[in-house]
Protein backbone atom coordinates (compact mmCIF):
# COMPACT_ATOMS: atom_id res chain seq x y z
CA UNK A 1 0.00 0.00 0.00
CA UNK A 2 1.41 3.40 -0.83
CA UNK A 3 1.22 6.29 1.38
CA UNK A 4 -1.95 7.64 1.41
CA UNK A 5 -3.01 11.15 0.83
CA UNK A 6 -5.82 13.05 3.24
CA UNK A 7 -8.01 15.83 2.66
CA UNK A 8 -7.14 19.06 4.49
CA UNK A 9 -10.45 18.55 6.20
CA UNK A 10 -9.73 15.21 7.25
CA UNK A 11 -6.66 15.77 8.51
CA UNK A 12 -7.74 19.47 10.38
CA UNK A 13 -10.58 16.79 12.37
CA UNK A 14 -7.88 14.23 12.72
CA UNK A 15 -5.41 17.22 14.33
CA UNK A 16 -8.21 17.62 17.13
CA UNK A 17 -8.18 14.00 18.51
CA UNK A 18 -7.38 13.65 21.61
CA UNK A 19 -9.11 10.05 22.11
CA UNK A 20 -9.61 7.33 19.79
CA UNK A 21 -12.60 5.14 20.73
CA UNK A 22 -12.60 0.99 18.98
CA UNK A 23 -15.64 -0.81 18.48
CA UNK A 24 -14.23 -4.90 19.02
CA UNK A 25 -15.93 -7.24 16.57
CA UNK A 26 -15.51 -5.79 13.12
CA UNK A 27 -12.96 -3.43 13.93
CA UNK A 28 -10.02 -4.71 15.76
CA UNK A 29 -10.92 -8.28 14.92
CA UNK A 30 -12.88 -9.34 11.75
CA UNK A 31 -16.22 -9.79 13.31
CA UNK A 32 -16.13 -13.65 13.58
CA UNK A 33 -16.69 -15.28 16.45
CA UNK A 34 -15.21 -18.44 16.76
CA UNK A 35 -17.07 -20.57 19.74
CA UNK A 36 -15.03 -24.52 20.42
CA UNK A 37 -16.62 -27.13 21.52
CA UNK A 38 -16.16 -26.50 25.25
CA UNK A 39 -17.67 -22.80 24.88
CA UNK A 40 -14.71 -21.11 24.54
CA UNK A 41 -14.63 -17.96 22.57
CA UNK A 42 -11.72 -17.08 20.29
CA UNK A 43 -11.08 -13.65 18.20
CA UNK A 44 -8.18 -12.89 16.00
CA UNK A 45 -6.30 -9.33 16.65
CA UNK A 46 -4.02 -7.41 14.32
CA UNK A 47 -0.41 -6.99 15.55
CA UNK A 48 -0.22 -3.79 12.92
CA UNK A 49 -3.22 -2.32 15.00
CA UNK A 50 -1.55 -2.90 18.05
CA UNK A 51 1.09 -0.85 17.26
CA UNK A 52 -0.69 1.90 16.01
CA UNK A 53 -2.72 1.86 19.74
CA UNK A 54 0.46 1.93 21.54
CA UNK A 55 2.19 4.71 19.18
CA UNK A 56 -0.96 7.06 20.36
CA UNK A 57 -0.73 6.12 23.61
CA UNK A 58 2.90 6.57 24.10
CA UNK A 59 2.20 10.31 22.35
CA UNK A 60 -0.83 10.97 25.09
CA UNK A 61 -3.26 10.29 23.08
CA UNK A 62 -6.43 8.07 24.77
CA UNK A 63 -7.59 4.21 23.29
CA UNK A 64 -10.78 3.23 25.05
CA UNK A 65 -12.62 0.09 23.79
CA UNK A 66 -16.80 0.38 23.49
CA UNK A 67 -18.65 -2.80 23.04
CA UNK A 68 -21.90 -4.55 23.32
CA UNK A 69 -19.90 -7.59 23.74
CA UNK A 70 -18.06 -9.20 26.80
CA UNK A 71 -15.61 -11.53 26.54
CA UNK A 72 -12.28 -12.48 28.58
CA UNK A 73 -10.21 -12.31 25.39
CA UNK A 74 -10.87 -8.11 24.92
CA UNK A 75 -9.95 -7.99 28.59
CA UNK A 76 -6.84 -9.63 27.64
CA UNK A 77 -5.96 -7.95 24.74
CA UNK A 78 -6.33 -4.33 26.57
CA UNK A 79 -4.25 -5.65 29.51
CA UNK A 80 -1.20 -6.37 26.96
CA UNK A 81 -1.28 -3.21 24.92
CA UNK A 82 -2.07 -0.65 28.17
CA UNK A 83 -5.82 0.12 26.94
CA UNK A 84 -7.31 1.37 30.39
CA UNK A 85 -10.39 2.59 28.83
CA UNK A 86 -12.44 -0.65 28.79
CA UNK A 87 -16.56 -0.57 28.52
CA UNK A 88 -18.04 -4.17 28.07
CA UNK A 89 -21.09 -5.59 27.74
CA UNK A 90 -22.56 -1.88 26.54
CA UNK A 91 -26.14 -1.94 25.52
CA UNK A 92 -26.27 1.45 25.97
CA UNK A 93 -22.66 2.88 24.12
CA UNK A 94 -23.93 6.24 24.55
CA UNK A 95 -24.03 6.28 28.35
CA UNK A 96 -20.44 4.63 28.08
CA UNK A 97 -19.37 7.57 25.83
CA UNK A 98 -20.94 10.38 27.49
CA UNK A 99 -19.23 8.87 30.97
CA UNK A 100 -16.18 8.62 29.47
CA UNK A 101 -15.50 11.95 27.50
CA UNK A 102 -16.73 13.23 31.11
CA UNK A 103 -14.35 11.42 32.58
CA UNK A 104 -11.20 12.63 30.73
CA UNK A 105 -12.54 16.28 30.40
CA UNK A 106 -12.97 15.72 26.07
CA UNK A 107 -15.65 17.73 24.34
CA UNK A 108 -16.62 15.16 21.36
CA UNK A 109 -14.70 17.12 19.04
CA UNK A 110 -11.77 15.63 20.47
CA UNK A 111 -13.01 12.12 19.89
CA UNK A 112 -12.50 9.82 17.06
CA UNK A 113 -14.81 6.58 16.82
CA UNK A 114 -14.42 3.77 14.92
CA UNK A 115 -17.67 1.61 14.04
CA UNK A 116 -18.38 -0.99 11.75
CA UNK A 117 -22.68 -1.37 11.92
CA UNK A 118 -25.76 0.37 13.20
CA UNK A 119 -24.96 -0.27 16.50
CA UNK A 120 -21.82 2.29 16.19
CA UNK A 121 -23.14 4.99 14.29
CA UNK A 122 -24.51 7.07 17.19
CA UNK A 123 -21.05 7.35 18.61
CA UNK A 124 -19.41 8.22 15.35
CA UNK A 125 -22.19 11.32 14.50
CA UNK A 126 -21.38 12.28 18.05
CA UNK A 127 -17.56 12.58 17.39
CA UNK A 128 -15.68 14.90 15.70
CA UNK A 129 -13.86 12.18 13.68
CA UNK A 130 -16.56 9.35 12.97
CA UNK A 131 -14.64 5.88 11.01
CA UNK A 132 -15.83 3.24 9.09
CA UNK A 133 -14.35 -0.11 7.67
CA UNK A 134 -13.63 -1.55 4.47
CA UNK A 135 -16.28 -3.76 5.09
CA UNK A 136 -18.46 -1.68 7.66
CA UNK A 137 -22.04 -1.90 6.65
CA UNK A 138 -22.94 0.10 3.59
CA UNK A 139 -25.09 2.41 5.65
CA UNK A 140 -22.26 3.15 7.64
CA UNK A 141 -19.88 3.73 5.29
CA UNK A 142 -22.28 6.34 3.98
CA UNK A 143 -22.68 8.27 7.07
CA UNK A 144 -18.94 7.99 8.23
CA UNK A 145 -16.45 10.88 7.62
CA UNK A 146 -13.92 8.62 6.51
CA UNK A 147 -13.85 5.06 5.25
CA UNK A 148 -10.63 2.66 5.62
CA UNK A 149 -8.88 1.19 2.64
CA UNK A 150 -8.79 -2.44 5.04
CA UNK A 151 -11.14 -4.51 6.66
CA UNK A 152 -11.75 -4.73 10.03
CA UNK A 153 -9.25 -6.95 11.65
CA UNK A 154 -6.91 -6.42 8.88
CA UNK A 155 -5.11 -3.45 10.03
CA UNK A 156 -7.74 -0.32 9.60
CA UNK A 157 -7.36 0.79 13.08
CA UNK A 158 -3.57 0.87 12.19
CA UNK A 159 -4.91 3.25 8.97
CA UNK A 160 -6.74 5.56 11.23
CA UNK A 161 -3.58 5.89 14.30
CA UNK A 162 -1.23 6.97 11.34
CA UNK A 163 -4.20 9.41 10.19
CA UNK A 164 -4.16 10.54 13.64
CA UNK A 165 -0.29 10.49 14.41
CA UNK A 166 0.13 12.21 10.45
CA UNK A 167 -2.22 15.00 11.40
CA UNK A 168 0.00 16.21 14.63
CA UNK A 169 3.26 16.01 12.46
CA UNK A 170 4.12 12.64 15.00
CA UNK A 171 4.04 9.89 12.06
CA UNK A 172 7.85 10.94 10.74
CA UNK A 173 9.29 11.01 13.83
CA UNK A 174 8.27 7.50 14.89
CA UNK A 175 9.52 5.90 11.52
CA UNK A 176 12.91 7.56 12.15
CA UNK A 177 13.14 5.91 15.20
CA UNK A 178 12.92 2.72 13.49
CA UNK A 179 15.48 3.52 10.94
Amino acid sequence: MNKPTYSQDLCRKAHEIKLLICDVDGVLSNGQVIIGNQGEELKTFNIKDGLGLKSLMKHNIQVAIITGRRSEIVEKRCRELGIKHCYQGQSDKIAAYEELCDHLSLEPRQVCHVGDDLPDLPLMRRSGLGVTVADGHWFVREKADWTTQNNGGFGAVREITDLILESKGLLEKIHQEYC
